[in-house]
């Protein structure tokens, strides 16, 4: 997608030595340009007289940091009171104190988790400690949503415990280094780089995998560094520098690339003991009910056809389609089918030309049962309907035309795939992606792109609103409908100047035709689509 990278520093404990960061800052950049951000873990403040002092010029304006700076809160007491409050805030012009933990989203989508201090050890926790509600606080509405990858970025003081495992060892006493709650949130959010301080040395570990091999899909690799002090008299690197494209603009095949030196995840036993603990939890749970509610009575006969006596080897019945609560006009079977549109009939789909249709050749793909949205199809009907989806992509092709798909869940009883052609000489793939994510933006709709290889079963539950659109490059564009969503935007979008140049066709209302103008182009397309008609083969 050619996206830019961000040039990102990032830094170990300051301590104080604020002109010192900078200065080395200013000479990276003379030499390799401007960075984007520069990302402080540790302690940021120093407590001698000279660190407050060289703080006091950044403070009353009389010095300016060179770059945007992102620092994390106090990992010890006695720099508490630089900070005028838990909550983020700017300390200075470009020094900005993100807060005691949360999620930092940058105007580029770049994803930065963050938790400031130590790990507290005694209730209530002291003002430059997490407690675990910080974590849980954090962690739970990100692995909530079923589109959540990972992070790219995890700012923490403190290290993750052994996350030496399987790899290259760090020059500290592993017996008293990290904390396990740091490894569980590195687990948890899946970072792309996880940076850490407060130890005085600098570890760059392997990457590792956060998936099994075999066993799980294939996911982007995590790397975590540890910075030392800036000015160590060991000469220590505390500096460094990285190019990062943002999770959400990278192509699924780019993302999950895996180096060479790959290790295992350092946290793998925690899914084990979590699983182990779940299990221990459950048995505790069946210890305390009657044993009659938990196990078959296997003399009894069994609802459901399950592993009861004599649902074993019953054969599995085709699952039903649901059936509509009134009229449908795309039920195939129903009467009120304007069958004259009809193109092409499959065994669990059909084709047809979409009423009142922006261009001659807009088509829609639909299932001939009563199913409301894709989410709800089973994998029969999924599979004719991506084979009706790529040949008509082949036709479009044909004569020019690139091929944009939309649906929208929401005011609708019986699932439609519009599909439109847009002439190549027009507009650029990229043109498409744009005029959607601008027209979204001006009525504040967030429409996000999403992996390639998404199931979309993964993201929108049934019964859940939203809109969806698939670009010729394979490109997907997902967004879940809050409330009044505008019907007609797909065909809006469409009809823009900025791509077909037909905004008095947006609406499909202001373009009937006659049922004999309707069955003349019908007839066109059945002849045009007919090389391309899988249905007549099978």
């Amino acid at each position: 997608m050619g996206e830019k990278p961000l040039k990102i520093l990032a830094c170990g404990d300051v301590e104080g030595s604020i002109n010192a960061v900078f200065n080395r800052v200013r000479t990276i950049q003379k030499k390799s340009g401007q960075f984007d951000l520069l990302l402080c873990v540790g302690n940021f403040f120093g407590s001698s007289p000279g660190a407050q002092a060289e703080w006091q010029e950044y403070k009353s304006g009389a010095k300016k940091a060179p770059i945007h700076t992102y620092i994390l809160g106090a990992a010890s007491q006695e720099t508490l009171r630089f900070f005028p409050s838990a909550d983020g805030c700017e300390l200075a012009d470009n020094i900005t104190y993100l807060g005691r933990r949360g999620v930092f989203t940058g105007a580029s989508g770049l994803q930065i988790a963050y938790v400031s201090g130590r790990e507290g050890q005694q209730d209530p926790t002291p003002a430059h400690c997490f407690s675990p509600k910080d974590l849980t606080q954090l962690v739970e509405p990100l692995i909530s949503n079923n589109q959540f990858r990972g992070v790219d970025i995890l700012l923490t003081s403190q290290w993750p415990r052994g996350v030496w495992q399987y790899a290259n060892s760090p020059e500290v006493n592993t017996k008293f280094c990290g904390t396990t709650s740091i490894s569980h949130l590195a687990y948890k959010l899946k970072p792309r780089y996880h940076f850490a301080a407060v130890e005085g040395v600098h570890y760059e570990r392997l990457p590792y995998r956060n998936h099994v091999v075999l066993q799980e899909n294939t996911q982007h690799v995590s790397r975590f560094i540890a910075l030392a002090t800036v000015n160590n008299p060991e000469k220590r690197k505390y500096l460094y520098a990285f190019n990062i494209i943002p999770m959400k603009s990278m192509e699924a095949s780019e993302l999950v690339k895996q180096p060479q030196d790959v290790t295992e995840s350092p946290y793998s036993r925690m899914s084990v003991m979590e699983s182990v603990l779940k299990c221990f939890v459950y048995c505790v749970y069946l210890s305390q009910e009657p044993a009659s509610q938990f196990f078959f009575d296997l003399g009894k006969k069994q609802r459901g056809g399950g592993r009861g006596q004599g649902g074993r080897d019953r054969p599995k019945q085709p699952r039903r389609p649901p059936q509509p609560s009134g009229p449908c006009w795309f039920c195939l079977a129903s009467p009120q089918v304007e069958k004259h549109l009809v193109i092409s009939i499959g065994t669990h789909c059909y084709l047809a030309l979409a009423k009142g249709s922006l261009t001659p050749q807009h088509v829609l793909v639909l299932p001939i049962g009563h199913y409301q949205s894709v989410v709800e199809l089973s994998s029969e009907v999924v599979k004719e309907l991506d084979r009706y989806k790529m040949a008509v992509r082949t036709f479009y092709k044909s004569k020019g035309q690139r091929c944009v798909l939309f649906e929208r869940n929401y005011h609708s009883q019986h699932l439609q795939i519009q599909v439109v052609p847009v002439p190549e000489d027009q507009c650029t793939t990229e043109d498409i992606k744009e005029a959607f994510m601008l027209q979204a933006q001006e009525q504040n709709m967030e429409l996000m792109e999403i992996p390639q290889h998404t199931d979309l079963k993964q993201i929108a539950p049934p019964g859940t609103p939203y809109f969806y659109v698939e670009l010729d490059s394979g490109e997907k564009l997902f967004y879940r409908i809050q409330k009044n969503f505008p019907l007609q935007f797909g065909r809006e979008v469409l009809a823009s100047e900025a791509l077909l140049n037909i905004p008095e066709r947006a609406d499909w209302r202001e373009c009937k035709q006659t049922p004999e103008e309707e069955e003349g182009l019908s007839k066109q397309l059945r002849n045009d689509f007919q090389p391309y008609d899988f249905a007549l083969e099978d």
